[in-house]
């Protein structure tokens, strides 16, 4: 899943650590969503949301395979 996090966090001039601390998460949790290495649970994509004041598919970007 393609996300938008990275964007909006340096948009916001914050540092991952920041980020992290705002919502509750490790910085590795945070790099990892960033580089689309893990999803976040759908309670940690609210806090997400939230965060941003953006609804969650502003920001999470979901792609269905070729097989639908």
């Amino acid at each position: 899943m393609k996300n938008r996090v990275e964007e909006l966090r340096k948009g916001r001039g914050l540092r991952q650590e920041e980020f992290a601390r705002a919502i509750r998460v490790s910085r590795q949790t945070v790099s990892s969503i960033e580089n689309g290495r893990y999803s976040p649970s759908l309670e940690l994509a609210f806090a997400i949301s939230d965060f941003f004041g953006l609804p969650i598919e502003e920001i999470f970007i979901w792609e269905r395979s070729g097989n639908q």
